[in-house]
């Protein structure tokens, strides 16, 4: 140990690739930083406890429970002697202890020199500080709860290898629904290896996707006996989790505080079956019932609308529509028909009117009026209209155009308009 050590400088040791320094100087100095420690109080859990018999001195190894750290301790057997209730595997215990720097071996340990066990209501003090501090993190809120599958594909069952938890849940679930598959995971549920059997179970099935919802079961017991379900690294382990987790530890007055981080929890392992897996009798039942609702309300309503159109039907108005609906319509769409006949035939005459007095202008300004007044129309033979006698020359053929038919002439003489060449 240290004490077997030189003693040393406690300075850095200045080393390179070319100037190493050995194993033993190494020891040494870890050794004299050990030694300044001193003697400490400490607390944790024993999980292995050793006594030769004829030894003087008892070799144990104590455990944080809320990490995956030991330390081993030796013990003079007297200090074990003197305590009021023997030492044993899974008790919560402060210790003591001096380190101790093994030389020759490179090892740490702790040589105790007094012991003493956790009374159970400093446990619960304990616990009820972790509560605490988990609560202020929210870890406990409300509104982390995630709600559980209806029907569930598969359910994970974390417990007891043949305990009754098992078997409370497996039947009780298998009565109300046989078809749930079960992914059972087999741990300890009390000592020093239930908190991690029980975390790597959960973490397992979590990792599963076929899992859907994961419960962790166990039997009454004492306070020591339920004290891995408030474990922090639990506590933490089920925070974590993605898949919804129940909690189902001990009767109904217990409370670990796995019951505060779960997002259900149930009171007894039968009860959180019951929350998990749906009764397929009773949902069938109510399935029935609500049918039977939707039925009678279809008739209530089938029956209301008959009993309306009944009593729109008897009503004198729909009895013999015709002379509250149809006479007065009929009447109206004569009057209607008449006044349109009217208006259309004084349009027609309007019409016939202005159409006349077209025809008549039109005629009076057409050539054809002049014609059949005994006028007709001279032209050449090339339909150039004669105005004058003198555009044409005795011998040329002309055409005269009467009201009724042509003529077809010579020209066998002409005589100039006197009086237009007296006007020139």
């Amino acid at each position: 140990m240290v004490g077997s050590s030189p003693r040393l400088c406690l300075v850095a040791l200045q080393t390179s690739p070319d100037s190493p320094v050995p194993v033993r100087v190494v020891s040494q100095h870890i050794g004299a930083w050990v030694h300044r420690l001193g003697a400490v109080w400490v607390e944790g859990q024993v999980t292995q406890l050793t006594r030769r018999p004829g030894a003087r001195t008892a070799f144990l190894v104590l455990r944080d429970p809320a990490a995956s750290v030991s330390l081993h301790v030796t013990c003079p057997m007297e200090v074990l002697a003197t305590l009021p209730t023997p030492l044993s595997e899974g008790a919560r215990v402060v210790v003591h202890a001096a380190p101790r720097w093994w030389y020759e071996r490179g090892s740490l340990s702790l040589a105790a020199d007094d012991i003493r066990p956790v009374g159970i209501g400093a446990l619960l003090a304990r616990v009820e500080e972790l509560r605490r501090l988990l609560a202020a993190e929210g870890l406990f809120d409300a509104d982390r709860k995630r709600r559980l599958p209806f029907v569930p594909r598969e359910v994970g069952l974390v417990c007891g290898r043949a305990s009754a938890a098992e078997h409370d849940v497996l039947t009780q679930a298998r009565h109300r629904a046989p078809g749930i598959a079960f992914r059972v995971e087999n741990v300890p549920v009390q000592g020093v290896a239930a908190v991690p059997a029980v975390v790597e179970a959960i973490q397992r099935l979590d990792a599963d996707p076929d899992v859907e919802v994961i419960i962790v079961a166990r039997g009454g017991g004492s306070v020591e006996d339920l004290l891995p379900f408030s474990d922090e690294l639990l506590v933490r382990t089920v925070a974590a989790c993605r898949t919804p987790v129940v909690s189902a530890i001990g009767h109904e007055t217990d409370s670990p505080l796995l019951d505060f981080v779960a997002d259900v929890r149930a009171s007894t392992p039968t009860d959180a079956a019951k929350r998990v897996v749906p009764d397929v009798a009773e949902e069938r039942r109510r399935v029935g019932e609500a049918r039977a609702r939707v039925d009678a309300s279809v008739r209530a309503a089938l029956h209301r609308e008959r009993s309306l159109l009944a009593a729109l039907r008897s009503r004198p108005v729909l009895l013999d529509p015709a002379p509250a609906l149809v006479v007065p319509r009929r009447e109206s769409v004569g009057r209607d028909r008449d006044a349109a006949r009217v208006a259309l035939g004084r349009r027609v005459q309007t019409a016939r009117l202005q159409l006349d007095h077209a025809r008549a202008q039109v005629r009076a300004l057409s050539p054809a009026a002049t014609l059949a007044r005994g006028y007709a129309v001279v032209q050449r033979a090339d339909a150039t209209v004669l105005r004058s006698a003198a555009d044409v020359v005795v011998g040329d053929p002309v055409r005269v155009r009467l009201a009724e038919g042509e003529l077809r002439a010579d020209v066998t003489g002409t005589t100039p308009d006197s009086s237009h060449r007296q006007g020139t």
